[in-house]
């Protein structure tokens, strides 16, 4: 059950947790597979992921784990590689005995270079998958242009982003909570080497903040090899 101090949250200049408002998006975030096709493996404890970080004095582990492989990303309806999208499952415990609020997070991929980028919506997404990878194979033909995805894809990734998007929910006490957001890195070459994902403004139940969590990708790039 949701605790009485989480509240539906609104995008500024960066993104905040989106809101927990429909079913689809409920069945994700507490694992019930009800309407993906392949719906995400259970998740562990933050601890067991190789790329996590824990805040002892504040009892909470937090793990980064993206999907950047074709065996992993099957879960998904599309192939947000192909556009270079990562979606980067997170994995939140509260070890403590009382909730943390996510009510006002912000969670950014800062790349090696120290760019800050915010998760992408699904309209993001769209836009991204649309891009051709070669900017000639859209041949206009009179008012027909040939290439691009049609509303069918558009369809699945409003999907994938309702099942499986991280939710402005509370940690209860001993619990773990995961979900996904997806970043468009379009731009960046070896996206997660040096890079990491910083998590800030976290509030205790009692509306004090915690400290920021930077997790390091390099963790689990070294895992993989």
């Amino acid at each position: 059950m949701l605790l009485s101090f989480t509240r539906v949250v609104r995008h500024a200049d960066n993104l905040r947790m989106r809101s927990l408002l429909s079913l689809p998006f409920a069945a994700a975030l507490f694992g019930l597979p009800l309407f993906a096709q392949h719906p995400a493996p259970p998740a562990q404890s933050a601890d067991q992921y190789p790329a996590f970080e824990r805040h002892a004095a504040d009892h909470l582990a937090i793990a980064v784990d993206p999907y950047d492989t074709p065996q992993k990303s099957s879960i998904f309806r599309v192939d947000y590689g192909s556009a270079n999208i990562i979606p980067i499952r997170i994995v939140i415990t509260n070890e403590g005995d009382t909730p943390i609020s996510l009510d006002n997070a912000r969670i950014d991929f800062i790349t090696a270079a120290g760019d800050k980028i915010p998760a992408a919506e699904p309209r993001d997404a769209e836009r991204a998958l649309d891009r051709p990878a070669d900017p000639r194979s859209k041949i206009p033909i009179g008012p027909i242009k040939i290439g691009g995805k049609g509303k069918n894809l558009d369809k699945k990734i409003e999907q994938d982003f309702s099942e499986f998007q991280y939710g402005a929910i509370a940690v209860e006490p001993h619990t773990t909570r995961a979900g996904f957001l997806f970043y468009d890195l379009q731009d960046v070459a070896n996206p997660l080497s040096g890079a990491h994902l910083e998590l800030r403004r976290i509030q205790s139940s009692d509306s004090r903040e915690l400290f920021a969590f930077e997790i390091p990708f390099d963790k689990y790039l070294a895992s993989k090899k």
